[in-house]
């Protein structure tokens, strides 16, 4: 295990299958949500390789900057103390193994906007209707968590 001091906080690890999207933009919501009273990691069943270009582009209209995130599969977090583990699709949700340690579990569905259709523009706009929502469910996540310390 790391030296690094957030290790010793619970760890919440949100899951989806390619975790190039929904679970990056859960990961930035909640940690920005949260301030520091746990660590939030995003993994996925079936990595896609890469977070995808609009998740970016929709977070950092909202002032939250995944640069530097990169797609992990879940088994990287198979060693540690996960205190909560939260799945942002159905097939995650089926797949999602039950970790040493473990105290909670949520499954929170969200449509998957990497699979949206149209021009650009529309794109873009299911991805920030996803956002949105992830936001509405994460910050309030984040709210009930500070209410409960």
């Amino acid at each position: 295990m790391s030296t690094n001091p957030n290790h010793s906080k619970p760890v919440v690890l949100i899951l989806c299958t390619g975790n190039s999207c929904r679970s990056h933009m859960a990961e930035g919501i909640l940690r920005a949500s949260s301030g520091e009273i746990f660590r939030v990691e995003s993994a996925g069943s079936r990595p896609a390789g890469h977070v995808h270009p609009h998740a970016l582009t929709v977070m950092k209209e909202i002032g939250i900057d995944l640069f530097g995130h990169r797609s992990k599969h879940l088994d990287e977090f198979r060693e540690c103390d996960i205190e909560t583990v939260i799945t942002v699709c159905g097939n995650a949700d089926a797949a999602c193994p039950t970790f040493p340690g473990q105290v909670n579990r949520h499954h929170w569905g969200f449509d998957d906007p990497a699979q949206a259709t149209g021009t650009d523009a529309e794109i873009l706009a299911a991805f920030r209707r996803v956002r949105d929502e992830l936001r509405a469910v994460f910050g309030a996540y984040a709210a009930g968590r500070h209410d409960a310390r």
